[in-house]
């Protein structure tokens, strides 16, 4: 998490400072609906929702932001997602794919139009597409999530200069051809990202790279417009008086900038801010805020561990078991985080479509509290089969970000565990939070890379290949593990699971793609790929005014959803200060 965004971008998206607050899922997806007072005035519909800033222009241009809040409120694609990741038809009113697998065809709403009135065409479409292609656009996550449209590749490379006219068609101004070079069931979810939502090609070919600083002259066609603009203070959205789907009930959106979690939270105490992330240090006096402010849900997104299959021992598939095996999940939860997590074997998350109930650890050990003497046994004989001892060993190394003090406890336990179960000396490195990422970024392909690392996924969408394909294909930039592209023993056998993906990828039968995604995901855990620590949940306080979000979703509501949102005449809310 983007996870949606560079590799940096997507892993810094949500603030560590609450990934570390896992629990179970309270509240679920419920609305916030209960208890309304009644509709506020109109000039009191205002939500101000904070953000660490600052803020940055450059970022609202779809194929570089760095996340779906706020571009999502400007602009729109063919499909979107909704609050629980599922694809929906946006500017698209209907979509099909030939008997090919490969011929896509979108037709699109009557009478769609930019926030300025200019006339929203097929011609549109596939321009945006192929701007977030061309490598002067400089996206670079845009190839990763459009790969899948035909010579996406040679475009991105520079090889060709254009995709319209061959792979991206339009036949009439309502209709849209998209062809892809494979089959590929999850093809609309990758669609749904915001590397593919339409910008106006008049704007954006009058002001060039610079055409964020001129949103507000029709840049998009989402359910809000960028009203006012100061990246050091914070921004403000009104509503699109051209949206073409139902219109939002908040009439202005404040993103004010903050410097950190705890500011934000400090703002929402003094009823500056209308909702915010829950600090590690406010937890217990947050659960005891009056009418319900305080809520936590579960989300699709992981924690775990991983080791670089490019640096001795950790290609062998036994040392790398031993290390998962030697963790005590459940000791973890309790000493460091209070029991307020959920310990897990999963990649996949519970409540993804293809959560495995019955899916096994790693050497077929389902125990969360692990297994000392097996972890011993096993890497005693991957060592053998390495021709190593451990005075041979190059120094251990666990690289951690700064500035969660949670993770640093959580690092300190988990190097313990290492050290005692399997006598070794693992060192933690914490390192400043940027170089951090950029250094996981630069593990890909690297033996001098990252040892072992710390991390987390969060989902851009709820189709299993999202989990899996996208993560482990070897190609994939976020497979900074080098998870089957490496000499490791079992090569192959990476390899087999990696297939087993591709296979799934193209699977039109849903039930017999979740079985295959699922065999896939078993032989990655059994290969200890990732180390799973613990599901992802969402920890946050809102003030009882606010009525229509859903507590589970993982982002901001989808486009035509802000038309449920709007502010109560329940309190506490903002400041009165606060008027449209």
């Amino acid at each position: 998490m983007s996870l949606r965004r560079s590799p940096m971008r997507k892993y810094s998206y949500i603030l560590l400072g609450f990934l570390a607050l896992l629990v179970v899922a309270c509240g679920g997806g419920n609305t916030t609906t209960a208890n309304d007072g009644g509709k506020a005035p109109e000039n009191r519909q205002v939500l101000v929702q904070p953000m660490v800033g600052p803020g940055s222009l450059k970022t609202l241009d779809p194929p570089i932001a760095g996340g779906p809040r706020v571009v999502s409120m400007l602009y729109t694609g063919l499909v979107q997602l909704d609050e629980n990741l599922q694809v929906i038809d946006q500017l698209a009113q209907t979509h099909e794919v030939a008997s090919d697998g490969v011929t896509w065809t979108f037709k699109l709403k009557p009478n769609l139009k930019f926030s300025n009135g200019d006339p929203l065409t097929s011609e549109d479409v596939v321009y945006s597409i192929d701007r977030a292609l061309q490598p002067a656009t400089k996206a670079p996550d845009a190839l990763f999530y459009l790969r899948l449209i035909k010579d996406a590749d040679k475009l991105a490379t520079g090889k060709i200069k254009t995709l319209i006219g061959s792979s991206l068609l339009t036949p009439d101004p309502q209709t849209v051809k998209i062809i892809t070079s494979k089959k590929a069931s999850h093809f609309l979810y990758a669609l749904a990202y915001e590397t593919a939502f339409v910008v106006n090609k008049k704007v954006v070919e009058k002001y060039g790279s610079s055409y964020t600083h001129h949103i507000k002259e029709g840049a998009g066609a989402g359910p809000y417009i960028l009203s006012e603009a100061d990246e050091n203070k914070a921004f403000v959205f009104v509503p699109n008086p051209n949206y073409n789907g139902p219109k939002p009930q908040i009439k202005k959106v404040i993103i004010p900038f903050y410097k950190s979690q705890d500011t934000m939270y400090q703002a929402y105490q003094t009823g500056e801010v209308s909702y915010t992330n829950v600090p590690p240090s406010q937890l217990e006096a947050a659960q005891k805020l009056p009418n319900n402010q305080f809520y936590r849900a579960a989300i699709q997104g992981t924690t775990y561990y991983t080791m670089n299959y490019l640096i001795k021992p950790f290609d062998n598939q036994k040392v790398r078991q031993a290390f998962a095996l030697a963790l005590d999940k459940e000791q973890i939860a309790r000493s460091v985080y209070k029991d307020t997590i959920i310990p897990t074997n999963h990649i996949v998350p519970q409540g993804a479509n293809s959560y495995n109930p019955n899916l096994k650890g790693p050497a077929g050990v389902n125990d969360l509290k692990g297994d000392k003497a097996k972890a011993k046994a096993l890497f005693e004989e991957g060592l053998k089969e390495e021709g190593l001892s451990r005075d041979k060993l190059p120094p251990i190394t666990l690289s951690i970000p700064q500035g969660d003090t949670l993770v640093q406890r959580e690092a300190v336990v988990v190097q313990q565990m290492w050290n005692e179960t399997l006598d070794l000396d693992v060192r933690v490195s914490v390192v400043e939070t940027s170089k951090y990422y950029e250094d996981m970024d630069a593990t890909k392909n690297n033996p001098h890379g990252m040892m072992i690392w710390r991390s987390y996924w969060k989902a851009d969408y709820a189709d299993p290949q999202n989990w899996l394909t996208l993560l482990f294909d070897k190609e994939s930039t976020f497979n900074n593990e080098n998870y089957g592209a490496n000499n490791a023993s079992n090569k192959a056998e990476q390899q087999k699971a990696i297939d087993l993906m591709y296979t799934a990828d193209a699977n039109f039968n849903q039930d017999e793609r979740i079985k295959q995604y699922q065999e896939a995901e078993q032989m990655v855990v059994d290969h200890a790929a990732w180390i799973p620590l613990f599901q992802m949940t969402k920890v946050q306080v809102r003030k009882p005014c606010v009525k229509g979000m859903i507590n589970s979703a993982p982002f901001d509501p989808a486009p035509d959803n802000w038309s449920k949102i709007y502010i109560s005449n329940d309190q506490p809310c903002i400041s009165s200060r606060y008027t449209v």
